[in-house]
Parts: C-alpha cells; sequence; structure tokens
C-alpha cells in the first residue's frame, strides 16, 4: 500500500498543510526528500527540492504571483504554486491530488470523521443504508466501502431502482431461465449473481414495488435468489448496501415499504448531510471536480478567494450535482485566466446559466457590492485571507482555540494576537 510523505522542506515553508491533511482525515509521514521511497509511494517536497522528485511526487512551492498547477506528464511530476491569499484552495487541491482515490473529497473534519466510520463498518459484512438528498454522494459512499471492505477484489454492481423497467425489475435482479418470457432468447445470471462474492448497491430502493420488496427480502434473509422461470433456487455472497433519498421509515408508515424489508436493510443506517450543511467540503469537491474536468495541457482555471467564498455561501439545493454544472459553465465560459465571483451563475439557477452561455462568457452581474476604483492594498488581501482561515479553522474545531492553532499551524499565543488583531480591526 502506497505512503504519503511530508518533506521537511515542504513542511518549513507550508506550515499549515500538514494540519489540514490531518484535518481531513489524510495520514502523512514527515521524511527527508533525498531518502530511500517505495516506487508506489506519495511525497510532497518543496520546490527547493525538485532534484530529489520522482513522476509521483508533488513538488510545492510559494508565490508572489498568480497561483498555478501542472499536471504530472512525460515522467515529469505535479507541481503547484500559490501564495497566503490562495493557500485555503491551494491545500484543497493538494488533498485532492494525494488521497486515494475511492476515498470521497471532504473538507469538514466532521466528514473526514464520518469517512473513518464508514472504513470501520466496512471491515464487518453488516448491510448498510445510505440516506440522503439527491447528489449528496451515496454511491460514492458505497463505492468506498466496498474499496475498503474485505470484498474489494470482486465486483461492485450498483443499479438505480427507479430507472428500471417494473416488469423487468424481477429477472433483471434476479436472473431468468431462457424462454421464461417473452423475449427471452437467452439466460441471464441477474445482478445479484453477477455481484457474487462482492457489494450490491440498490440505489432508490425506495422506488422498488412492493411485490418485489418480498422477494428481495427473501433473496437477502436466505443468500440466495430465484431466477425467473428457474425452480430451483441459487446460493449467492452478497454484501447488500441500500440507499434512498426518502426516509423509509416515513415510507414504512405510509404503507409503501415493507417494515420487514426495513429492519433488515436498517442494520447500519448512515446519513449524509447536504452540501449547505458541509461548507468546508464545498472547497474540497470543487477541487475535486475542477481536476476531473480540467484538460492537461491548458492553464487550470484558478479560482479566487472571492469566487470560493460565494460558492461557500451559497445553498446548493441540488447538491454535488448542482455544484459541478456550475463549475462545468465557469470553466467554459470565464472571462479570464481565472474564475471569478462573477463567472459563478448561481442565484437565478438555469435562467442565469442559459444568460451567461448566450452571452458567450460574460456572466450575469451578481448582487455583490461595488468596490471603490482603488485597488486593494496587498496588506488588507493578505489580513482579509488571514482572518478567513482562522474562522474556518475555528469553526472547524468547533471554537476550541488550541485545536484550531494546532490546524493553523500556530502557536495558541499567536492565534489570540491574531483574533485581538481582528477585533481592532472589526471596531
Amino acid at each position: 500500500m502506497a505512503n504519503l510523505g511530508l518533506s521537511e522542506g515542504a513542511a518549513i515553508h507550508h506550515p499549515m498543510l500538514a494540519a489540514w491533511l490531518a484535518g481531513v482525515g489524510i495520514e502523512v509521514n514527515r521524511i527527508a526528500a533525498d531518502a530511500p521511497a517505495h516506487r508506489d509511494d506519495i511525497r510532497i517536497l518543496d520546490i527547493g527540492e525538485r532534484s530529489f522528485a520522482r513522476h509521483r511526487d508533488l513538488i510545492v512551492g510559494a508565490t508572489d504571483g498568480g497561483p498555478s498547477y501542472k499536471a504530472m506528464a512525460n515522467g515529469h511530476p505535479a507541481e503547484i504554486h500559490f501564495g497566503f491569499e490562495d493557500a485555503a484552495f491551494g491545500h484543497a487541491l493538494i488533498a485532492e491530488l494525494v488521497r486515494p482515490e475511492a476515498r470521497p473529497a471532504v473538507g469538514e473534519p466532521e466528514s473526514a470523521a464520518f469517512i473513518s466510520l464508514v472504513a470501520r463498518i466496512a471491515k464487518a459484512d453488516a448491510t448498510l443504508l445510505v440516506l440522503g438528498e439527491t447528489g449528496t454522494g451515496k454511491e460514492g459512499i458505497a463505492r468506498f466501502c466496498h474499496t475498503v471492505s474485505r470484498r474489494a477484489d470482486k465486483p461492485f454492481v450498483a443499479v438505480n431502482c427507479a430507472a428500471l423497467p417494473e416488469t423487468m425489475l424481477e429477472a433483471i435482479l434476479f436472473g431468468h431461465q431462457k424462454g421464461s418470457f417473452t423475449g427471452a432468447g437467452g439466460a441471464s445470471e441477474g445482478l445479484f449473481r453477477a455481484a457474487d462474492g462482492g457489494t450490491l448497491l440498490l440505489d432508490e430502493i425506495a422506488e422498488l414495488p412492493l411485490a418485489l420488496q418480498s422477494k428481495l427480502l427473501r433473496a437477502i434473509q436466505e443468500r440466495e435468489v430465484l431466477p425467473v422461470g428457474a425452480t430451483v433456487p441459487v446460493k449467492v455472497d452478497v454484501r447488500i448496501i441500500a440507499a434512498a433519498n426518502r426516509e423509509l421509515a416515513e415510507e414504512v408508515a405510509e404503507g409503501r415499504f415493507r417494515a420487514d424489508l426495513y429492519w433488515r436493510l436498517n442494520v447500519m443506517p448512515l446519513m449524509l448531510r447536504p452540501l449547505a450543511e458541509r461548507r468546508l467540503d464545498v472547497r474540497a469537491i470543487t477541487a475535486n471536480l475542477m481536476l476531473r474536468h480540467f484538460q492537461p495541457g491548458e492553464a487550470f482555471p484558478w479560482p479566487t478567494a472571492q469566487a470560493l467564498d460565494r460558492l461557500m455561501a451559497h445553498g446548493w439545493p441540488g447538491n454535488v450535482r448542482e455544484l459541478d454544472n456550475v463549475l462545468q459553465r465557469a470553466m467554459l465560459l470565464r472571462s479570464g485566466d481565472r474564475i471569478e465571483a462573477s463567472d459563478l451563475a448561481i442565484e437565478a439557477g438555469t435562467l442565469a446559466a442559459a444568460a451567461q452561455v448566450r452571452r458567450t462568457g460574460v456572466a450575469a452581474p451578481t448582487a455583490t457590492p461595488a468596490v471603490a476604483n482603488a485597488a486593494p492594498r496587498l496588506a488588507d488581501v493578505a489580513r482579509a485571507s488571514e482572518a478567513r482561515l482562522i474562522e474556518e479553522a475555528l469553526e472547524a474545531c468547533n471554537g476550541h482555540r488550541l485545536r484550531a492553532a494546532e490546524r493553523l499551524g500556530i502557536s495558541e499565543r499567536t492565534l489570540r494576537y491574531r483574533l485581538a488583531d481582528m477585533r481592532r480591526m472589526a471596531a
């Protein structure tokens, strides 16, 4: 298994990086840049240690100019440069570049603790019930659970129960014999047997018709399925993960979901919070989505601090899917090299997005108050960025100053001085 190392040089020149990574649940080992390392290990090195870098490493540098990111290519390592004003997104981007692939993107310590809980649950074979609004990442949690379980080398099969024709659901899930119904020219093993030894995700399980719910209950209880047209059941070894965007207990009360199936599924319930309640996750997921849509060879359209503030302040009724749409539009239609707050068509939803496309890159005006004509001073920008980082650290640590100071990589005494300065400036 690959390890993540942080060089002494990177730790010195980027003092808040180790605390940020630890806060989102990414373990790092302190290393010397010139020390031997396993070929699969990933290392974060300072730009002054570039001569020791391998293609899997990440080089980090501080800059007084604009931020930049260059992807790994042609045997050269990835490289990222940013200054103090862009440190928040820079840390989130680094976390996305070095985190294990299957692990969901998180920025909140509470979300990191939730991921750790899922990893513990994954070691057992208990049935999992994942609840949450559409677009909160239920399938991502299911895939992560499978990847860190003992079934990781076996199939992961996902099916959206709402997307399948009701007349074919039984045959799709349990399989069928040749000639068992009109059009069945050949036999099919079904999704349960396709996932044998692995994990089966039944997404939108609340959409299953009642008649099929009883057969699903038997399949889970007896660990066997009866293909359509067959007379002998077939044994299966499958871990079930069910997901729903509605509260199943309410569906049971309304008579739309079987109580016995609900209790069979509700062994280990997990509730995903909406994105509006995970402000720091927005930044991490933004970095993840931008890396996914970024085309190597092009300049990375780094978002400004004001754009990030706007993203983190939005309510996201469409959760991650809405955020993904907004970012894709901004990356395509931005007016400059960076994504500005004005490039984000958010508030008016579809109408604002359509207007942005019609203008070919000129986003709808925002409700942001007009800024004075005078350019902001560098000291003011740095002070505002520092205040934002301190506020986020305190929020993430529930106001605990010592933990917030550790997260920021400073002493508690220094944090008290910074807070006193912030209060004096606000007075």
